[in-house]
């Protein structure tokens, strides 16, 4: 059956209501800008950049129907294939590569890449719960929190180094999700979503309000920083008689030592985290996470207990967002709640769906993207998340399985 093409006037009505909708938008992203006149502040309105955005908008949306019959489809190419034996020599080499690579990087490049690790760990996290267990959760930062204030609380009231309270991190925020689980996983879709999303804006709210515990909005500070088998990595020792790391060593003191040995640990957590979800979905429970993904109705019918499964997913979730969060406070030696706010679990979010749910590669890859093109485009930082959104818009149209999507394991029997 062929299709009638629209007449001219419906396209010029579409381009015009285009135009309309790009203007609402445009305009107080673009066109307003806050400037300073004497004590006072006004808005100054550039209506050229408004007009130009309109007219480009009305022009690609007329002449869209005669460009998109000579359009070339795009497809990602193929992954080039190893064998089995090759994998392992692979990811060896990879491995290696990455602990060599900042004795050799600049300072700024090393901390943007510890960054990444940490977004790494929370996405592969994230993973178990949305890409495995298939259950949407808008509130992951919450967990995130939990584990980063975990450990400054620790310090803070109870002296506690790192090494003694990352156990425990991941063991409180495993508990949170556990908990949370209960009354919430009950729910399914977007009342899930829903719910979770208040979850992440409680664990916020409280971090305000509970001044005497959290210090509110300033938050906690002083928090130290890792150390190496009871070797601090600063000029002096914070202790009388302690050592530190390069008088232990006989090295002049140097602040990289430190920006590396984060870098490290951050990729040991993100390898363990990648080793452990790894194991788990060749394990029976993952085999009940996809089977819950799929139908949870067929998998109650095997006598699986859903409730149970959905527990699992984010118990196991929480703890490597604890264990990420941990770490965050270690890092930055500061934490409060605007470290915590909603962007951070839709950003997380947008990892898993951008490299592919379920994909344990595709949210590495996805995680150090989203983590280093900001830092290096700098002087887009102002429209950061508007061109962060059209991404998204254009992997949704163009690639909606994402850039590395999961290969099921399957096996072949031969006749």
């Amino acid at each position: 059956m062929q299709v009638q093409s629209l007449p001219f006037s419906a396209h010029l009505r579409h381009a015009f209501v285009s135009s309309i909708l790009a203007a609402i938008v445009v305009l107080p992203i673009f066109t307003l800008h806050l400037e300073r006149a004497g004590a006072r502040t006004i808005i100054v309105p550039e209506w050229r950049t408004l007009l130009w955005g309109c007219l480009a908008v009305f022009l690609v949306q007329l002449l869209r129907p005669l460009l998109r019959p000579r359009m070339p489809r795009v497809s990602l190419p193929a992954l080039p294939s190893f064998a089995p034996a090759q994998h392992k020599g692979l990811l060896l080499a990879v491995l290696m590569i990455a602990v060599v690579w900042p004795f050799f990087a600049g300072r700024n490049a090393v901390d943007i890449a510890t960054l990444a690790m940490i977004y790494v760990m929370l996405g592969l996290g994230l993973n178990v719960v949305v890409g495995f267990a298939g259950l949407l959760d808008l509130g992951f930062v919450g967990f995130y929190a939990v584990g980063a204030y975990t450990y400054a609380l620790l310090f803070h009231w109870a002296g506690w180094s790192f090494w003694e309270a990352l156990p425990l991190a991941g063991a409180v925020t495993a508990l949170s999700g556990f908990l949370l689980g209960f009354p919430v996983l009950r729910l399914r879709g977007d009342y899930l979503a829903i719910v979770t999303l208040g979850f992440g804006e409680i664990i916020r709210l409280l971090l305000v309000n509970l001044t005497d515990w959290t210090g509110g909005p300033d938050g906690i500070s002083g928090i130290p920083k890792p150390t190496l088998f009871g070797l601090e990595m600063t000029r002096s020792a914070s202790t009388e008689g302690g050592t530190t790391f390069h008088q232990f060593f006989g090295l002049e003191f140097d602040s990289m030592h430190m920006v590396i040995f984060l870098y490290l640990m951050a990729l040991l957590l993100a390898l363990v985290t990648l080793f452990i979800s790894n194991r788990l979905i060749r394990m029976p429970i993952g085999r009940a996470w996809e089977a819950l993904r799929e139908d949870e109705i067929a998998c109650r019918s095997l006598g699986l207990s859903p409730m149970k499964i959905k527990l699992s997913a984010f118990t196991l979730g929480a703890m490597f967002a604890g264990f990420g969060g941990a770490f965050f406070a270690a890092r930055q030696g500061i934490v409060n709640p605007e470290s915590f706010t909603f962007i951070e679990s839709a950003l997380i979010l947008a990892i898993v769906v951008l490299g592919g749910m379920g994909s344990q590669l595709g949210v590495i890859v996805a995680a150090i993207v989203l983590t280093v093109l900001p830092e290096v485009a700098r002087e887009f930082s102002e429209y950061r998340m508007l061109i962060f959104g059209l991404v998204m818009i254009v992997m949704m149209i163009w690639r909606p399985q994402g850039l590395l999507p999961m290969k099921r394991h399957h096996v072949e029997v031969q006749p």
